[in-house]
Formats: structure tokens, sequence, C-alpha cells
């Protein structure tokens, strides 16, 4: 076998003291917030159907899976709630977070 060479790495840029660059907001966590302040305006009533994910893709130009990322954060933040075969939901005013 041949003998292996350690090779030196390049330093990192924290190391060197470069600051990182601020990382970019996903996405689907742009239509999630778009989506949410709707509700907070009161244009998506509490107990009324949120866009599908399909009327997000082509509203936004996003794929599926985007889509959905977006209808989960909601669900998780606590605007809105699923129901199998209907579709989703916005949550009653007392379970959305709170604001900020």
């Amino acid at each position: 076998m041949w003998p292996t060479r350690s090779r030196a790495r390049a330093p990192s840029s924290a190391s060197l003291g470069i600051p990182r660059a601020p990382r970019k907001t996903p996405l689907y966590q742009k239509i999630a917030e778009e989506i949410a302040a709707r509700i907070r305006r009161g244009d998506i009533a509490p107990n009324r159907p949120i866009p599908s994910e399909k009327a997000l893709m082509k509203e936004y130009g996003v794929a599926k899976v985007t889509a959905r990322q977006a209808v989960a954060h909601l669900r998780e933040q606590g605007w809105a709630f699923t129901v199998p075969y209907r579709g989703t939901y916005v949550s009653a005013k007392d379970k959305w977070p709170s604001p900020r």
C-alpha cells in the first residue's frame, strides 16, 4: 500500500475572523408568514379553509413540497389545523401564537 499523505486543510472563514453571511429565510417560511399575515388581517377568518397546496403552488410558483412545508409550518405554529380528506382550516383565535 502507498503511504497516505495528510492534506492540509484550508483555514475556515470563522478561524480567519471573517463574519458569515446571514442565512436566507426558507421560501416555505416566507409563504407561511404571508398566509399568517392574511389571517391576522382578517382576510381568512377562523374555521375557514386556507388555500390548498395546489392553489399555493399556482399562486407562488413553487413545488408541491414547498407548499406542503408552508402548510405544515402554519400547523406547527398554531395558525391552522388539518381535517383529513377535507382540507386545512384557520384555527380559533385563542389557538393563535402570541405576537412577538
